[in-house]
């Protein structure tokens, strides 16, 4: 099996399918050259495994190959204009594709003439890359490098560079710069963020802004870079609603790494986020200065309704917490009904700047006096005793102790245990349970046995 020698200076030895290999000594002994290309081939000189194999084959034509690849499995030619072979085999499918030129003679990522050609050259072809660390190639079976665009010194120095004019082509490519600089700790060339600059966005739809936003936010990295590249670029003036937190975008990088490095632990030995809450927490993030504006931000890019539920009343609770909360039960129950569980609340506090709530000491800064709060006059609080402390950890300590984090109280008085209990079905039902989880929440019912004794009082 071939080895790689990585950035690090180490020696990896990839995944590679046999038949994989055997495939491509086929395609060599007929006459042709078989190269695996884009993230295999950067996530391979980074030392990471990748099983997404895509596979180049030039100097063959398409009737040429697919003989070859009917040996292995079924062939399926799915994009005859891209000239895509897709082979299924059992435990395996790969995609074999052909050297290929893109024209832009429409609008959106559809408007593109495509010419394959197979006597193209790697260097050729690899001008229609996006990124100069996706224009490499590993040619089958020995994985020789081929890479004309320097991508390998690009990826040492950590540097996202546009291998031509055709970057300008397809305007996704923009944002795809943003997601690339937090996956991979880049920066964006000064050339590649001037061309990046004289493109619009118009031209995408909700589904392809909302698919780069998802992997900038939730795949592994350091997305404060990806915001650095956004900010180089001035997509902050295309989406106006994302905001700095307290006038800094320093400030809210620091929020989305605190959400990066939060959002796949177990935090307090609690059940992992699902993934729609970690898609909740990671947009609360990026929008943490925004609270006014994140609906209208959510509905330019996502149809998602529970992002569009979600998002906006946590950062309103967020931004508004009094830090008296932590000592008033009655308060904290009555938020996780609003919020479904405290658990996003708690871990979006603790990706808070300390200082941002004035029970945290902040070397000199009165935040008591700056924010809108009402520190002043909270009832049910003990500041002295939070002057010094965590708040955040004090109020995951809290919403942990009355059952909150996961979830909201639910009524522990029901309209069938009144219907038991004699009552007819009407009105006078839901406002009995309405009062009576009233109670509940202030800790005055304490079990359904309780509330069945009040309700009898009542009726």
């Amino acid at each position: 099996m071939a080895r790689i020698q990585t950035l690090a200076g180490e020696w990896f030895e990839p995944e590679l399918p046999n038949r994989l290999l055997k495939i491509a000594g086929d395609i060599r002994d007929a006459g042709g050259r078989a190269f695996l290309v884009g993230g295999w081939v950067r996530d391979a000189l980074l030392g990471k495994a990748c099983r997404d194999y895509d596979i180049e084959v030039y100097d063959m034509a398409q009737d040429a190959l697919v003989p070859i690849l009917s040996k292995y499995g079924r062939t399926n030619l799915v994009g005859k204009a891209f000239g895509v072979i897709h082979l299924a085999m059992k435990g395996l499918s790969l995609d074999f594709s052909f050297p290929r030129t893109e024209s832009k003679v429409g609008y959106g990522h559809r408007g593109f003439v495509v010419h394959t050609d197979e006597k193209l050259s790697f260097r050729e072809a690899a001008l229609r890359r996006d990124f100069t660390i996706n224009a490499m190639g590993m040619e089958l079976p020995e994985l020789t490098l081929c890479d004309p665009y320097d991508g390998i010194g690009d990826l040492k120095t950590h540097t996202l560079r546009h291998v031509g004019p055709a970057f300008a082509e397809d305007s996704l490519r923009i944002l795809r710069g943003v997601q690339f600089a937090s996956r991979f700790e880049c920066t964006l060339a000064p050339e590649t963020v001037e061309l990046c600059r004289t493109l619009s966005l118009d031209d995408l739809s909700v589904e392809r802004l909302f698919e780069e936003f998802k992997k900038w936010l939730l795949k592994p990295g350091r997305p404060s870079l990806g915001l650095r590249a956004f900010l180089d670029i001035r997509l902050n003036e295309y989406f106006p609603e994302i905001r700095p937190f307290e006038g800094s975008w320093e400030a809210l990088g620091g929020i989305l790494d605190k959400m990066a490095e939060l959002r796949d632990s177990n935090e307090g030995g609690l059940a992992p986020l699902t993934d729609a809450q970690k898609m909740e927490f990671a947009f609360a993030a990026l929008l943490a200065g925004s609270a006014g504006t994140s609906l209208k931000f959510l509905e330019r890019i996502t149809n998602e309704v529970h992002l569009l539920k979600v998002v906006p009343p946590l950062l309103e609770t967020f931004c508004t917490l009094d830090p008296a909360i932590v000592h008033d039960a009655p308060a904290l129950r009555r938020l996780a009904v609003k919020l479904g569980g405290l658990k996003l609340l708690c871990l979006l506090v603790k990706c808070a700047p300390r200082g941002f709530y004035a029970c945290e000491s902040t070397g000199g800064t009165d935040f008591a006096t700056t924010q809108n709060s009402n520190f002043a006059t909270a009832q049910n609080s003990d500041f002295a005793t939070l002057q010094n402390t965590d708040f955040a950890a004090a109020l995951w300590d809290s919403a942990a102790k009355y059952g909150l984090l996961e979830s909201a109280p639910q009524p522990f008085l029901t309209g069938k245990m009144l219907l038991d209990l004699g009552l007819k079905p009407g009105k006078q039902l839901g406002e009995i349970i309405k009062a009576s989880f009233e109670l509940q929440l202030d800790g005055k019912i304490t079990s359904a046995e309780e509330a069945i004794a009040w309700a009898r009082g009542v009726i």
